[in-house]
């Protein structure tokens, strides 16, 4: 559109040339539209989630590789403290 027909176009809407090329290019068409609430607290919720995944990971090659050791290592404990008998295995006291 050259300057005279925009002049024109803009006199005739009664707005300053400025103001009148954006609704001539399309911005409309750029418009965002904001999501309903509880769809933007679950987006929000995903990102601290991911956030917080990566900080937690960070400088680790291999995350999964990490959870099943922390899980095999839980496991080994929790066996070993079922193995001892309560109140048989320790020191015993004697009198005399």
């Amino acid at each position: 559109m050259s300057g005279g027909v925009r002049k024109r176009v803009c006199a005739s809407l009664n707005v300053s040339m400025g103001m009148c090329l954006p609704c001539l290019s399309g911005a409309g068409d750029d418009v965002v539209v904001t999501p309903d609430p509880e769809t933007r607290r679950r987006q929000l919720a995903e990102a601290a989630e991911k956030r917080q995944k990566e900080t937690t990971y960070r400088g680790i090659k291999n995350p999964e590789a990490l959870e099943r050791k922390k899980k095999k290592q839980e496991e080994t404990e929790k066996q070993a403290m079922n193995s001892v008998p309560s109140g048989g295995g320790g020191l015993k006291w004697q009198v005399g």
